[in-house]
């Protein structure tokens, strides 16, 4: 796995309601694509695989997030993180259970909700999240937090219960989203991560949780924790009751994509091509020089996260034509040339590779689920 990625102590701005991001194509609602991205069908697959094992239909509740029968067995396709967090919430409610029957104990629909205003009435980041810890170990009984805090950073172990299976890490993934999700938004900004360790065993798709978390990521280990930039502690809860009644809306399923690991080369390499229209993106050289690191140095840490700059490239002509698409003002052409294509017929081809959708289907759906 790739070494830290020195991120230090800075704190990254990105507010709860102003992702980062920029460019010429612009999202059509504040609800739609940001610069985090899309979620593969791999972590759509994982969280499906639950409600399965809860008894559930698969289809009905995948048609309700708006996620097409032919993009479930579509395995390079992805979902926006609207549609994420509504196949989130449907499958939540239709478990009754908030951490999808990962735990011995039920975490009853209406817990995240319980949670959040417990933690509103913290007065700055330290009490948030131990209020955030301490409500997850009242609900749950195989898994709990311990906080470890020092003058250079702030530890989150979790402990399983003796006797169960070592948690999956969809599990530990969900404990995070949960907690750190929340404690983000109390405080309005994004918390550094800066290293996590796990005692499951590396999953399928580790790539996809390195975004969602951080570069400095193992498996197989002693123990499971999060380690975090200690700035946050003293920074003064911001939110209200008011400010809740928004933000439960699309909680918890949003956080997925909203903190993503905005500290990679990969998410650099993303900013810097979101600033310029597609059709002027630079080669790879270029974008080092933009970045002011050399031209071997870019490509050797793209690697070790998985990436090349031809990859971000296409994956972020992916998002942008996902993004662009939800905007019913914008024809189908024109999204196809404000992403790079020169021809419609091949961004139909490449756009169908992407979701298992044509364009215009895609849309029809969007609309359809807006309506």
């Amino acid at each position: 796995m790739p070494a830290t990625l020195k991120v230090a102590d800075r704190i990254y701005h990105t507010s709860c309601d102003n992702p980062m991001g920029g460019g010429s194509l612009q999202p059509a609602r504040s609800d739609t694509l940001s610069e985090k991205g899309t979620i593969s069908m791999s972590l759509v697959n994982e969280t499906l695989a639950l409600a399965r094992a809860g008894g559930l239909e698969i289809a009905p509740l995948a048609e309700a997030a708006g996620i097409a029968p032919a993009v479930l067995l579509a395995p390079e396709a992805r979902v926006s993180a609207a549609q994420y967090g509504l196949l989130w919430s449907g499958i939540a409610r239709a478990l009754d259970d908030e951490f999808f029957g990962q735990d011995s104990h039920a975490m009853k629909s209406g817990s995240f909700i319980a949670m959040t205003h417990s933690a509103l009435g913290a007065s700055t980041g330290r009490q948030a999240l131990q209020r955030a810890v301490h409500f997850m170990r009242l609900v749950l009984d195989d898994l709990a937090g311990e906080i470890d805090i020092d003058t250079a950073r702030v530890r989150v172990t979790l402990v399983h219960r003796a006797g169960k299976p070592t948690p999956t890490m969809f599990a530990y993934a969900t404990w995070f989203i949960l907690v750190y999700g929340l404690v983000c938004w109390l405080v309005g900004r994004r918390i550094p991560l800066l290293a996590a360790r796990f005692r499951c065993p590396q999953p399928s798709a580790a790539h996809e949780y390195q975004l969602m978390l951080c570069d400095d990521m193992t498996f197989d280990q002693p123990a499971t924790w999060f380690e975090f930039a200690p700035a946050f502690l003293d920074l003064p809860v911001i939110q209200t009751a008011s400010s809740a009644r928004a933000f439960l809306r699309n909680a918890p399923g949003n956080f997925v994509v909203k903190y993503r690991n905005p500290g990679s080369f990969a998410a650099r390499v993303r900013r810097a091509l979101r600033a310029l229209p597609a059709t002027a993106w630079p080669d790879a050289d270029a974008i080092a020089q933009r970045l002011n690191v050399a031209p071997a140095t870019l490509r050797r840490r793209l690697s070790q996260e998985g990436h090349s700059c031809q990859s971000i490239k296409d994956e972020l002509r992916r998002d942008l034509a996902i993004e662009a698409l939800q905007d019913p003002g914008r024809s189908v052409a024109d999204v196809a040339a404000a992403v790079g294509f020169a021809e419609p017929s091949a961004f139909h081809r490449a756009f169908r590779k992407w979701t298992g959708q044509r364009p215009t289907d895609y849309r029809a759906a969007h609309l359809r689920k807006r309506a």
